[in-house]
Parts: structure tokens; sequence; C-alpha cells
């Protein structure tokens, strides 16, 4: 059997751990958490014997949390180890460019490059869904990484699985995407709460995919994996998802409730808030302009009439063409 560590207990860990080892795949899932038996799926609560059961080990915590299990981690991995994380978020660090005293974005690859002694490193992205890798329904996942036995083994541990898996080496482009997506998902969300018809939501859409997109490529990243799956694709997804979080969040807003109780309500971390204000200042700095994520970033969802903001930003300036 192909062993597979999953590391992260939550419901997209548990729904990753579900497909592979309805695949054929040897899973062990590392988590404190207590929750029914899954079919073909060993659970722990020791890192050691995570990191000991498996070569490949995919990361599914919360984003603010990666440096930590990270490092916990990495006391018992080494460089025979591929690990690949799952996780929508970027990382800030204290600026690392010396004529700018601010923070920093980084991938949480670099995060995990920094805290463990793993080099070969791969994310997870697309528009796959965790209700639909649970029910085993088919689905489609995107990875990325620089080295083509990252793409293999990940491949291979969903081989059984009825879900395809595409490859990119665009690592720092399908992280950003993963990250970035998530807040535009809360930009749709409010555009249909709105009551906005579909085919402004799917020109807010592209909006917002072209920002991102420039976004991104400041950072280092292709502007193709921003059009593909792992960027609208992802997006797509989102539109089509009731249930996704930062969609049901964006159209809590759109009700007029405010953030933080719409949150609570929700009853699930929701990352892309947080990121929003500290994407909105790399974007700034780097002369890219996004009003649609800075509307997310500056709360304005939650400030203003929503079609009055649908309108304002369907009309604000835009470079680069739609």
């Amino acid at each position: 059997m192909n062993p597979v560590s999953v590391v992260g207990g939550g419901a997209w860990g548990i729904a990753l751990a579900t497909a592979a080892a309805r695949g054929g795949a040897d899973v062990l899932l590392h988590t404190r958490r207590e929750g029914e038996p899954i079919p073909g799926v060993r659970r722990t609560r020791s890192l050691a014997e995570a990191a000991k059961h498996a070569r490949l080990v995919l990361l599914t915590v919360p984003s603010a949390h990666v440096r930590e299990v990270g490092r916990a981690l990495g006391a018992h991995l080494d460089g025979h180890h591929l690990l690949v994380h799952g996780v929508r978020g970027l990382a800030a660090v204290p600026s690392r460019t010396p004529s700018f005293e601010g923070e920093d974005l980084v991938t949480l690859s670099t995060v995990l490059r920094e805290e463990t002694p793993v080099r070969r490193f791969g994310a997870l992205g697309g528009p796959v869904l965790t209700g639909e890798l649970s029910r085993g329904e088919p689905c489609v996942m995107v990875v990325a990484s620089h080295y083509t036995e990252v793409l293999a083994a990940v491949r291979s541990a969903f081989a059984g699985s009825f879900m395809r898996i595409y490859t990119t080496p665009d690592l720092v482009g399908l992280e950003w995407a993963s990250a970035l997506t998530g807040i535009l998902a809360v930009a749709i969300g409010f555009a249909r709460g709105a009551g906005v018809g579909a085919g402004l939501v799917s020109a807010f859409a592209i909006r917002g995919v072209h920002e991102a997109a420039r976004i991104a490529v400041a950072a280092g990243a292709e502007e193709r994996t921003f059009t593909g799956l792992g960027g609208f694709g992802d997006l797509l997804a989102a539109i089509g998802e009731e249930d996704r979080p930062e969609v049901r969040l964006g159209l809590a807003l759109a009700r007029g409730e405010e953030p933080t109780s719409a949150i609570a309500a929700l009853g699930e971390r929701i990352e892309a808030l947080s990121l929003a204000p500290r994407v909105a200042d790399f974007a700034a700095r780097h002369g890219v302009v996004a009003p649609i994520l800075d509307a997310v970033a500056h709360g304005l969802f939650a400030q203003k009439n929503a079609p009055e903001i649908i309108s304002t930003l369907m009309t604000a300036p835009m470079t680069g063409g739609a």
C-alpha cells in the first residue's frame, strides 16, 4: 500500500485522508480531535509517528499555525520527506526589503522551508471542494511543485480515488492563487447577496481574477496560473458552492451583518478578512490597482449599500484589460 500522512484533523484534512484511503493508500491522520472512525484511516497524536509512517506528508492546519506546527513536525523530518501543504493563506513577516520597514508577505512553503529540513515542497489548490472530496464524488485538484517526485507522489496517493490531479511547476502562483481566491470569494458572496445578476457576477469575478493575477505576478507568480484551474477555476467553484465559508460570509455582509458577528455565527475560521489588508498593502507598494480586494480589506462591504458598492467597483479604473 502507498503510505501517506496527513497532519491536521479539520474538515479539509479529514476529506483528504478519506479520499486517499478510498483510493487504497495507507493513511495515518495526525489530529488531537476525537471523531468518527474513517474507513482505512488510522489516527495518531504523535508527529514522530506521522513522520515515520510516510515519505509524503500533507499539512492541512490553519495558516496561523503553519510555522508552529512546521517547527514541531520538522524535528522528525529529514531530506527524504516530501512536504505538501493544502493551506489557503500567506504569512506576514518583517520586511526583508531594506527600503521598507513594514511587513512582507511570503508563501507558506517559504515558512516550511525555514522551519523544517525538508527541501522538496508542494502545495494543493484548485476547484476541489471539501464536501465533494468527502463524499467520493468526481473532482479536480491542482498540485504545484518544482520537483517532479512531489507531483508524482501526490498523484500516486490519490490514484485510486475519483479525483483528477493536474500539476504545475508554479508553486508561488498556486499558493497566491489559493490565498487570494479566498478573499475574492467573500466579494462574490457579497455580490450574490446584493442581488446582482449572473452576468454581472461573472464580470465581477473576472475583474477580481485580473486583480489577483497582477498582485501575484508582483510576487513572482505566473499570470497563467490565475486563468487556469488554480485561480479562475477555484473561484468558479466558489461561485457555485453555497456552503463555502467565504461565500457565506459575503452573503451575510450583504444582509448588513457586522463581520465579527457574521464570522461567529458561521463557526468557522475565515482567514480571508485578516489577510486582505496585508494584500492591499502589498498591492499598493507594488503599484497594483485592486479595487475589489481593497473593498474587502477596508471593510467597505459592511459600511455601504450593497448595490452601490458593486456599481462603484465595476466602474473603478482597472489596468490590464478585462
